[in-house]
This record gives structure tokens, C-alpha cells and sequence, in this order.
């Protein structure tokens, strides 16, 4: 009584100094039920706090405590303090946990704990403020994370079902052929020993069934049975659901988007051709590029080491571009900042129906500078301006890699060995480094407006425009233009072997080899008719041999080993010779890159027996016999070679017993006994 009536009065006494203006906790009161309270206290110079507990024998709480004591007992006071609020933290140290046969720290009854504390807030000798705080704990609701030692443990579900004992009905009682019921004696059980419930219900999970090899007391067991047994655990059952877990392994499913762990350039190995450029945040490196359907994708990654020059069509909101801010990867860890340059067009908006669409970009330039398997730095040249709204704005987008060590004169295709996408190097005897090319139309088709295109390492293409003839020149004439005009694509005499083949070094440089080059002396048929004119080589073919020769770093490095360059004629024809005297004709030229790979070991010669018995070839007859083997042979690369080896043992032995089980069998042994 005198407890409680010591705590109305000092509760009614802090209300009263908070209400006057004096500070104090917020609550100043607080009933505890957990192990842990918190206030605040606002406004208040204080600068001592004291934790004090009610005496247990009088009951009686310190008026003025400011000794600074923070821990007395079960009980440590914690303070924070930021600007002028300061935070305190009241928590029981002590264990609540009921008490067990094995346990001596804990709660012998469920109400644990009853105890009165203060928090004072002193400045100096001063009082500022209290916190009463009345403890009322009990076990079972202070700590949720303590375990009882009788807690009920569940089973694997695996292996062992949770009801062991389906027919276990009864409470506290024998169920009479529930052999599995624990409340059942051993004398109860001699009364139905053998007429226990069988199966599931009675508890018996695991009944092995006759296909089993362990299972050998069938009545009708086959003479067969041995063989075509099944070797299985009694944990492998269907019964209540669950069967073995066994190892799987998931499909590989291709996806248009890497891997977080896989992307490429995070590892200090850096990028390889190909490879996808990312930014530090780990996020693609994009600028807008066309795909499939004509239109741009406006996040397509950009790609290490391969150019690439395109337009995209944007409407006046698509056209407004905001280049990342977010650094580059340089392969090797290093952030790259972008260094951008700005350059405004100049707008030709007076005559728009509509308002003026601002600031959108026209071309975007990047120039990113390699060195290795790194990026050393990125320059991106911007030209923006102003459009009519209801303009189509044509963007370009170009993304260009320069070696660190290229001049202003002279860009390498590689180092050593060619990069795939990089202009093929070619000179003239005792002149600087030039390209091979071809005709790249400009729209209409025409060969007078075409323009010089560089061949680019490793990849076939096909081109071509269209030559205007006059009908009334001869075919000599003729031959000699188109001659010309092919030529004139390839007037380079060498090839660098190499992406960094230096002019001054021969061993660098192959010649290039030209076959039935036509001339204006040549021995070309003379055609007699006019608009007919035969032997005319409107096809120039150009082959490249490349092989690996080796490789830096794990990449391999490809050389240009020879070219070869050759015409392919044809017969051209004008399509009205007679009436057409005054219009021109026309004649489609084309030029032709094909890059083959030489392997680096020569292919396997041809046996004797393939080259005599053409019969049993596979790539000479639509029926091949050995074909009847393939899953044995090591071309089939469907599983592994043990694997399919061993699968085929297997079924010849079944053929094999089979046969002997069979009537051919009973022949067989009867022949046999006879003789």
C-alpha cells in the first residue's frame, strides 16, 4: 500500500512540473511488461542520469538521486543523446525463461518479476526531471526466443510420415490390431499378433512390394525375376506422398540477358572482343541501335571493340537524350568518366505549325580509346538543336574504338593478331597504308553515286551497283570500264598479314594474287551483235585465307595468309538493242568477300577401304550402314561415349537372352544335346 501510494504521488508530482513548464520525460510513466522501455527527454540541460530501484522491503523510491548510476542490480541504463533530446533505454539483463529439471537461472513461478524504478536527470546536484517506471514481467512474455527442452520435434517427412501410427484412434488406450499403439502390451498383442492392420493404416509404410530383389518369396515368381528385379531403398516409396530426392540438374535455359555473376569487364582479366561494356554500377553500356524490325532499341548494349554507325527515326519527346552521368567500367575496375562536348545546330524552326520541340540530339559521336583488354578514355561529341514538333527527327548514333598507340594518320586492326569488324590493312609498293573496298550505294543503285566501303575482317559480304552502258561502244570498250571500275576497288598490291603489320617491315605484307585479270589486250571473244557482247567480267570475287596462329592470353590471334582475286564473266545483253537507239543500257557489277578459315591440323586422310568400297561411304550414298552403329560410334555426341557404350551392351545382352530364352533358344539346345 505504501508502494503504490509512493508512486500516485510521485507520478501526480512530475505531471505537475511538466505542466508548469519544467521539463520532463516523455512518458514520465511507464508500465512494463517486456524487457525493454525507452523515453525521451526534451528541452533539458541535464547531463547526469541515474537509474535507481524501489527498496524491496520498504518499498521506498530515492526523492533525489544523482549519482550517475547506470546498471544496479538486473537492471542497465543506456542514454543517447542528439541536439537537445536525449533518449534513455531501461533493459532487464537477467534471463526469464521457465525453470526445467536441468536449468538453475530462471522463473520458478510465471510471474517472474515485480520491481518500481526511477530514471533521474540531473544537471550538476540539480534534479531535472524523473522516470517512474512500474515492472511487471512475466515469464512467458518477456524473451520469445528461449526453447523449452520437451519442445515436439517433427520428423523428416522424407523419409518417416508424420503420423506414424495412422490406426492409433484411442487416446490412452489399446486400439485392438493396431499393432504400432504404444499403449498396447505385450500380452495384448500375443491376443492379435497375426491379424495386424497391414499397410498404411496400420502403420506399416514401407511394405515391400514383389518387384523388389530383396523380395524373393513370391509364389509366382517368374524364372526371370532375378534378372529383371529392381534394386531399390525401402525409403523410395510411393506411400503418403513422398518418394527419394535425388540430385537434379537444371536445364540450361538460353536468355537474352547475362547474368549478374557473368557479366564481363568486372574481373581484373578486362574485356575481349564482343564482350559488353558496363558501367561501375554493373549496368550495360547502351547507345540506341537498329534490330530486327527496323526501328532502334534505345538500350541495346555497346559491344568491345566493333563499330558501329547508324540512324534512328524519334519523335520530338524520343529525340530529348540525357547521357548517363554514371562512370564507365575500364575492364579492370577503374572508373572512366565520359568527357562530353557540346555543339548546338542551327535552327531553322520559323515555319512550324506547332511549337518547338528544344534541346534534342542529332548526332551522338563516341570515340572510345582502347589499350589491351582496357579502356583508357571516352570522348562523345553531341550536336543538339531545335525541331518542329511535329517533325520526325533523324538521329546518328557512330561508336568508334581507337588503339591507344594509333596516330591521327593511321588506326590499327588489331594487335597482334586482326580484330573481327576491323578494316582489313593494305598498301601499295613504297606507299602508305590504305584499305580494300567496295561499292557502297547510296540509295538509287547507281555506280556514279556509289561510295568506297573498307572490307571488314571476318565477315562475308556481297555488293554491287548498277553501270550505265552506252549501246553504242563496243565490247572491248565495255570490258575495259567494268575492268576499271572493279579494279578500282582493290588497288592495293600487299595485305598486312597482321592488325598492326607495319609498312616497313616486308615479312609483315602478302601479296595479293590476281587471276584472269582483264585488260583491254585481252582475248576476249568480239562480239558481233549489237547490245551482245560476251566475256564481260561483271563479278569480282576476292578471297581471304585466315588461320589462328596462336594466342595471347587465352585469345586466339587470326592472320591473313593470302588473297586472291579473280572475275567471273558473264554475257550481257541489252534489252532493246534495235529500238532503243538514243537511251543507255545497264549492267549489274558485283563484288564478292569470302573469308576461309584454314584448320590447324590437316584433315584426316581417307582410308583404303573408303576409297575402294565407295558403297559403304555415308557422304556418297543416301543409305549408310555404318550409320546402324552411330550411337555406339564416337560421333554421336548426344551423352557421353561410357555412357552410350554401355547402353548398348546392355541391349544386345537382352537380345542375347532373348534369343536363348526363346524358340530359336530351344533349337538351339536341342541340336546341341543330339549331337
Amino acid at each position: 500500500m505504501v508502494f503504490g501510494s509512493l508512486l500516485w504521488g510521485l507520478l501526480v508530482l512530475s505531471r505537475a512540473r511538466a505542466q508548469n513548464g519544467i521539463p520532463g520525460f516523455q512518458p514520465c510513466f511507464i508500465h512494463m511488461s517486456g524487457s525493454m522501455v525507452t523515453a525521451s527527454l526534451v528541452d533539458s540541460p541535464a547531463d547526469i542520469f541515474s537509474l535507481s530501484v524501489a527498496d524491496n522491503e520498504t518499498g521506498m523510491l530515492l526523492l533525489e538521486d544523482c549519482s550517475g548510476r547506470n546498471r544496479t542490480g538486473d537492471w542497465s541504463l543506456n542514454v543517447t543523446s542528439q541536439g537537445n533530446t536525449s533518449r534513455v533505454t531501461v533493459r532487464l539483463t537477467r534471463n526469464l525463461q521457465l525453470c526445467t529439471p536441468n536449468r538453475t537461472d530462471c522463473c520458478t513461478e510465471a510471474l517472474c518479476l515485480v520491481a518500481a524504478l526511477q530514471v533521474s536527470a540531473c544537471q550538476g546536484s540539480v534534479m531535472m526531471a524523473r522516470l517512474l517506471i512500474q515492472a511487471e514481467i512475466y515469464a512467458n512474455s518477456s524473451l520469445g526466443n528461449g526453447t523449452f527442452d520437451n519442445a515436439t520435434t517433427i520428423p523428416n517427412q522424407v523419409f518417416q510420415p508424420l503420423g506414424s501410427c495412422p490406426c492409433n484412434l484411442t487416446a490412452s488406450a489399446c486400439d485392438i490390431r493396431c499393432c504400432c499403439d504404444q499403449e498396447c502390451t505385450p500380452e495384448m498383442k500375443q491376443l492379435f499378433g497375426g491379424l495386424c492392420l497391414s499397410g498404411v493404416f496400420g502403420g506399416d509404410v514401407n511394405p515391400p512390394f514383389d518387384q523388389l530383389c530383396s523380395v524373393q518369396t513370391g509364389i509366382d515368381t517368374p524364372d526371370w525375376f532375378p534378372f529383371l528385379c529392381v534394386q531399390s531403398s525401402l525409403n523410395n516409396t510411393p506411400f503418403l506422398g513422398y518418394f527419394y530426392h535425388g540430385s537434379v540438374t537444371s536445364s540450361k535455359v538460353p536468355s537474352f540477358k547475362i547474368p549478374f555473376q557473368t557479366i564481363p569487364g568486372r574481373f581484373a582479366s578486362g574485356y575481349k572482343q564482343g564482350d559488353p561494356i558496363v558501367t561501375v554500377e554493373n549496368e550495360y553500356f547502351a547507345v540506341p541501335q537498329p534490330f530486327l524490325t527496323g526501328q532502334c532499341a534505345r538500350d541495346a548494349p555497346v559491344a568491345f571493340l566493333q563499330n558501329f554507325a547508324t540512324e534512328c527515326l524519334a519523335t520530338c519527346e524520343e529525340g530529348r537524350r540525357w547521357l548517363p552521368s554514371v562512370a564507365i567500367n575500364s575492364g579492370t575496375g577503374d572508373p572512366i568518366k565520359p568527357q562530353v562536348t557540346y555543339e548546338e545546330k542551327t535552327p531553322n524552326v520559323g515555319s512550324c505549325a506547332s511549337s518547338v520541340c528544344r534541346n534534342v540530339t542529332f548526332a551522338e559521336d563516341y570515340t572510345i580509346i582502347w589499350e589491351g583488354r582496357r579502356i583508357t578514355e571516352v570522348k562523345v561529341s553531341v550536336l543538339y538543336g531545335e525541331i518542329c514538333r511535329e517533325d520526325t527527327l533523324r538521329q546518328r548514333f557512330t561508336v568508334n574504338f581507337v588503339s591507344v598507340n594509333a596516330t591521327s594518320t593511321e588506326e590499327l586492326s588489331g594487335n597482334p593478331g586482326y580484330q573481327v569488324g576491323k578494316p582489313i590493312r593494305a598498301a601499295v609498293l613504297n606507299s602508305s597504308v590504305t584499305t580494300l573496298n567496295l561499292s557502297k550505294s547510296d540509295g538509287r543503285g547507281l555506280c556514279v553515286s556509289a561510295s568506297p566501303a573498307p572490307i571488314l575482317f571476318g565477315l562475308n559480304v556481297v555488293s554491287g551497283c548498277i553501270l550505265e552502258v552506252d549501246l553504242n561502244e563496243n565490247c572491248s570498250q565495255l570490258r575495259k570500264n567494268v575492268t576499271d571500275r572493279l579494279s578500282s576497288l582493290v588497288q592495293a598490291s600487299l595485305v598486312g598479314k597482321r592488325g598492326n603489320s607495319n609498312i616497313s617491315i616486308p615479312d609483315d605484307w602478302v601479296e595479293i594474287i590476281r587471276v584472269d585479270t582483264f585488260g583491254p589486250d585481252s582475248n576476249a571473244s568480239v562480239g558481233v551483235l549489237k547490245g551482245l557482247c560476251p566475256d564481260v567480267p561483271a563479278h569480282l570475287n576476292i578471297r581471304i585465307l585466315t588461320a589462328d596462329v596462336g594466342a595471347v592470353e587465352g585469345i586466339p590471334q587470326q592472320e591473313i595468309l593470302g588473297v586472291q582475286i579473280s572475275f567471273s564473266t558473264i554475257t550481257w545483253q541489252a534489252q532493246c538493242p534495235i529500238i532503243c537507239e538514243d537511251k543507255a543500257g545497264s549492267l549489274a557489277i558485283s563484288a564478292a568477300v569470302q573469308f576461309i578459315k584454314i584448320p590447324a591440323q590437316p584433315p584426316v586422310p581417307k582410308t583404303r577401304f573408303q576409297i575402294n568400297y565407295t558403297e559403304f561411304d555415308c557422304e556418297r550414298n543416301d543409305v549408310c550402314w555404318p550409320e546402324l552403329f552411330y550411337p555406339l560410334t564416337r560421333f554421336y555426341t548426344g551423352e557421353p561415349y561410357s555412357q552410350s557404350l554401355a547402353k548398348g551392351l546392355v541391349l544386345v545382352f537382352f537380345f542375347l537372352i532373348a534369343v536363348m530364352l526363346g524358340d530359336l533358344g530351344r533349337r538351339i539346345c536341342d541340336a546341341w544335346n543330339k549331337t
